[in-house]
């Protein structure tokens, strides 16, 4: 394993030197995933919720041929603000690098860097899955085949709701992938705090979560988990609501012949134009309580890594 394209930015560095817990945070729900200046606001304020809970935040992009651990503010409004960003997954890491190209990483790509850098922990919004239609398409996320090889939990609000969350779980079941839910018996759909479906087990506080990992890594079971953390009851959306917009968003999207990569940041964009913003309001309010949720869990397990040491 080559390590020598990380770098760490100051405060990152210091956290690994000094033994202290570490979330890394992806930057393509930057540059790709909202408008500006909600984007770089977002991405200050998660940053902030972490280090208020005794973590040190890591926010990973690809510039000028390294993979930046930690980024500075500078780099987070360039980010915020450009419009030449790539948007980066396992397949592209090697390209960008390559060529110096400025990269986001999506959940994927986050994993593989924050597994480079010895992050075991890492919070988004929600996961990519399987496409609805995926069994004609074959339209897969790349996130999942990472959560079954990446040793990285990955807390989130669910899949997004645009998914057939059903197959997805069936996906991350057949590949030995853990659905922990925190404090939860149901999966979230991201813009609401339940699903039809449920989780393989009920993460009933930080501490049982990173237990739950500990064991899992110390056994050698490879790859990650996904812990499903539902969005606050204020800030969820109407059910009825928001899958109507979801069906007009997908026949648009396909009428229009958005296909692939296109397709995820074309359907946040119409529902956010079809919620008159609602769904960046929730989308932003999710992140944040994930950013809470995950450092708690990023401390407890940095806890036993230190007393197993």
């Amino acid at each position: 394993m080559n390590t020598s394209y990380l770098v760490y930015s100051p405060e990152v560095k210091e956290a690994k030197e000094q033994g202290k817990a570490i979330v890394a945070l992806e930057s393509t729900i930057i540059s790709h995933g909202m408008p500006y200046p909600q984007n770089l606001e977002t991405a200050e304020d998660v940053e902030n919720i972490i280090r208020q809970q005794g973590a040190v935040p890591a926010t990973i992009a690809l510039i000028d041929g390294k993979i930046r651990i930690g980024m500075t503010h500078d780099e987070l409004e360039a980010f915020a603000k450009g419009e030449d960003i790539a948007k980066v997954s396992r397949r592209d890491i090697p390209q960008i690098l390559a060529s110096k190209q400025a990269g986001a990483t999506t959940v994927s790509a986050t994993m593989i860097c924050a597994a480079l850098a010895g992050i075991d922990v890492f919070v988004t919004g929600g996961i990519g899955g399987v496409h609805r239609g995926a069994e004609t398409t074959m339209d897969i996320s790349a996130d999942l085949q990472e959560l079954a090889k990446t040793n990285v939990a990955v807390v989130c609000a669910g899949a997004k709701s645009i998914l057939d969350i059903g197959l997805t779980l069936e996906y991350l079941e057949t590949h030995g992938v853990p659905v922990i839910g925190y404090e939860t018996d149901t999966f979230p759909a991201f813009y609401t705090r339940e699903s039809e479906f449920g989780v393989d087990v009920n993460g009933t506080s930080p501490e049982a979560i990173a237990e739950m990992l500990r064991v899992k890594w110390d056994l050698g079971l490879h790859g990650g988990a996904v812990i499903a953390n539902p969005v606050p009851t204020e800030d969820q959306m109407e059910k009825a609501d928001i899958d109507r917009m979801i069906a007009q968003a997908i026949q648009e999207a396909k009428d229009q012949g958005i296909k692939g990569k296109d397709t995820t940041p074309y359907l946040l964009s119409r529902l956010k134009e079809l919620s008159d913003g609602a769904t960046l309001t929730t989308n932003i309010a999710l992140v944040k309580h994930n950013a809470v949720n995950g450092a708690q869990v990023a401390v407890e397990l940095n806890k036993r890594k230190s007393s197993d040491s």
